[in-house]
């Protein structure tokens, strides 16, 4: 009743300021009518505290996302059901349910009556063009009287989660190096050649067929020897975003950064549902493997793909030996921002023998209005590093600003011919892919 009563609105207070107004006057004057009305007036707001007090505890409510997880632009449908789970009816209540700047403003819905023991669902729709992961709630519903002289707030501690991932841009199938056509399947698939699995021998077991002992390895190893009778084939995908602040530019969604994320989703989701184990890397130590299993599996990483961020302190020294320490062989397909020849030679020693390595390279200057002599300075660099990770072995997609995936995702087939350089290094870049 003591919350009930700081509820009061400021009708509710004219209510009883005018009662005691009345009662002053009736003392003073000797009228007891006026004092009956001081009554009046004062005993209205009191019961309305009351019966909106009467209706506090007994609601319960309940949130639905339909789905939990959406994509960059796209709408998420939200149901409050609130149950009245006393045998009296409650008043007017307003809704509010708290929502993070970024899924727009908060929605404010009218429920007029509910009676006893019933249950009303009311739904909103969210919009997020920012990836990231929000927090719906907490739900916050005024009570009021029919008369409006009291009004109390309640809010249901209770929060669900709703993940914005990078939008995923659909992409071609194409055919990459080292495919390898699976019996029974109708699809090609990039194999990778080592494996955990794949190697001629292993160690003698008990109950291993003498005729099975590889004696050349035995002599090599010291101990005996057998031949796998079989070496199974697995596709797999490691994917590498450069998450440095440094090597990427502009602001907001049209950032490079941004474009490299969704790009990263878009690829993942694409390589997954064609039936690659897929893993990703960063240089921050961000290690994600998808194992095996469906499509749905690749879930984890667009959640991770939905809150990463610029990193100050990136090592793409240690993204290098982390890959290797689990990948020998595969595919590696590399989103990387602004580097150094330094840090594109580091990179470029990714690609071993069975390797095929696959590097979006972002030109970042163009996400910049620079000075001519500064762009020119950017423009070398950026070449240079680019024919660095050519000497390398890799296939090096170039990425300016207002690029889209979709044609640019044949190149990763097709290798560098689809790269185009605008400075003195044109003609070796282009004898060299030739």
């Amino acid at each position: 009743m003591r919350s009930a009563l700081r509820g009061l609105t400021t009708r509710g207070r004219c209510f009883l300021a005018a009662a005691a107004a009345a009662a002053v006057s009736a003392l003073i004057l000797g009228e007891k009518d006026l004092l009956r009305v001081a009554v009046l007036l004062a005993v209205v707001p009191l019961l309305s505290a009351a019966a909106v007090a009467r209706t506090r505890y007994q609601l319960r409510c309940s949130r639905v996302l339909e789905p939990h997880r959406v994509s960059v632009g796209a709408t998420a449908r939200i149901v409050l059901r609130l149950t009245n789970t006393s045998r009296l009816p409650t008043g007017t209540l307003l809704i509010e349910d708290r929502l993070p700047y970024a899924l727009g403003s908060r929605p404010r819905l009218v429920l007029e009556r509910l009676p006893g023991h019933k249950a009303s669902s009311v739904a909103y729709t969210v919009r997020a063009d920012v990836r990231g992961r929000y927090e719906v709630g907490p739900l916050v519903v005024r009570l009021t009287d029919p008369f409006g002289l009291c009004e109390l707030t309640r809010a249901f501690p209770a929060v669900d989660t709703l993940r914005v991932v990078p939008k995923v841009v659909p992409l071609s199938p194409v055919r990459l190096a080292g495919e390898y056509a699976g019996a029974g399947e109708s699809h090609a698939r990039s194999v990778a050649v080592h494996g955990e699995d794949d190697v001629a021998t292993r160690e003698y077991r008990y109950g291993d067929d003498l005729r099975r002992v590889h004696w050349r390895s035995t002599a090599k190893a010291g101990e005996l020897m057998v031949r796998r009778e079989e070496q199974p084939w697995e596709s797999r995908a490691t994917m590498v975003l450069d998450t440095r602040l440094r090597a990427h530019r502009g602001e907001g969604p049209t950032a490079s950064f941004e474009w490299a994320v969704s790009a990263a989703a878009s690829m993942a989701v694409h390589l997954r549902h064609g039936g690659y184990r897929l893993r990703l890397v960063t240089e921050t130590g961000t290690d994600i493997d998808t194992g095996e299993g469906d499509g749905s599996s690749v879930g984890e990483l667009l959640d991770h793909l939905a809150e990463v961020k610029l990193s100050q302190r990136g090592d793409l020294t240690r993204m290098v030996r982390q890959v290797r320490t689990r990948e020998d062989g595969g595919l590696v397909i590399a989103l990387l921002g602004m580097l150094t020849p330094e840090e594109a030679e580091a990179v470029a020693a990714l690609r071993t023998s069975g390797t095929t390595c696959i590097g979006f390279l972002l030109d970042t200057s163009t996400w910049l209005h620079l000075p001519e002599a500064q762009r020119a300075r950017h423009d070398r660099e950026y070449q240079a590093s680019a024919l660095a990770l050519l000497r390398g072995g890799w296939r090096v997609i170039h990425v300016p600003h207002g690029s889209a995936l979709g044609p640019l995702w044949p190149q990763a087939a097709r290798g560098s011919r689809g790269f185009a350089v605008r400075a003195t290094l044109a003609d070796t870049v282009t004898g060299r892919v030739r």
